[in-house]
């Protein structure tokens, strides 16, 4: 068997569904054998979860190699961060490190490979995606969400102080009780202990959780849901151009160029 015939082997393997859903399910197993190491279990089962997870260390290394030879560009193939980030749990899953003082990376090196079903599945690679290209505007969001925070952290403090010093002895003590107002928890008690003193506390409560919570957080999920539309509709036109669909911008294009070219010949 020569090397395009091996190449286009792999090809076909590496599309085939099957295959694709016997690594997913490789994947979840390898997820399990992770959780099962949790438990205190006798040596002999400690032994067969062993075993188990060579034999997907194996699987996986022969998923690698194949989408690396079923690359027709192999240089390409490393440019791309999944595959990078595939190759690197692959490998260092391969080393001996069990018994060195490197076995709790080797460990934590096993927990990520449940990260793989990102990799592999292109819907929740398409998420983490837009989750990490909304990160710059989210900044600015979480910026501004600080320095409401600080501010709200610096009144409470000043005035609470004195009624309950577990609270808001300080201000980074008065930012982890005011996280605790804005997700919710029990912070009716919260306000109502304030409230004995000063009665027209609640707008202080109300009027930071109506920043924090209804708007802010909105804002968080109005990006994220923006950066996620736009995502999706440039893999839309790349899976069209594989599929040899014509998108508006292709269109647009090319009546462009035609404008063009009988404007030439006119003239």
């Amino acid at each position: 068997m020569n090397i395009k015939a091996v190449q286009q082997f792999s090809q076909r393997l590496k599309s085939n569904k099957a295959f694709e859903l016997f690594v997913i399910a490789i994947i979840v197993v390898s997820a399990l054998l992770i959780g099962a190491n949790t438990y205190h279990i006798p040596e002999y089962a400690m032994g067969v979860l062993g075993v188990l997870d060579s034999l997907v260390t194996a699987i996986f290394l022969f998923e690698i190699v194949i989408r690396f030879i079923a690359e027709e560009n192999k240089k390409r193939f490393f440019t791309q961060g999944w595959n990078i980030f595939d190759t690197v749990i692959v490998v260092v899953s391969l080393l001996p490190i069990e018994d060195s003082q490197l076995a709790l990376v080797g460990r934590l090196i096993r927990i990520f490979r449940v990260m793989r079903m990102v990799s592999f599945v292109p819907e929740l690679r398409l998420l983490l995606n837009s989750l990490a290209r909304a990160l710059p505007q989210l900044g600015y969001v979480v910026l501004l969400m600080f320095i409401i925070f600080y501010i709200y952290a610096a009144v409470g403090s000043s005035f609470f102080a004195d009624i309950n010093p577990t609270l808001w002895r300080d201000i980074s003590i008065s930012m982890l009780t005011l996280f605790r107002v804005m997700t919710f928890e029990d912070w009716t008690d919260v306000m109502y202990e304030v409230m004995d003193v000063y009665p027209f506390s609640w707008i202080y409560f109300l009027s930071f959780i109506f920043l924090t919570t209804f708007a802010f957080l909105n804002m968080v999920i109005g990006i994220v849901v923006n950066v996620l539309e736009d995502e999706h509709h440039k893999e839309q036109e790349i899976q069209d151009k594989l599929d040899g669909k014509l998108t508006i911008d292709d269109l647009s294009r090319q009546i462009a160029e035609l404008k063009q070219l009988i404007t030439a010949k006119n003239s």
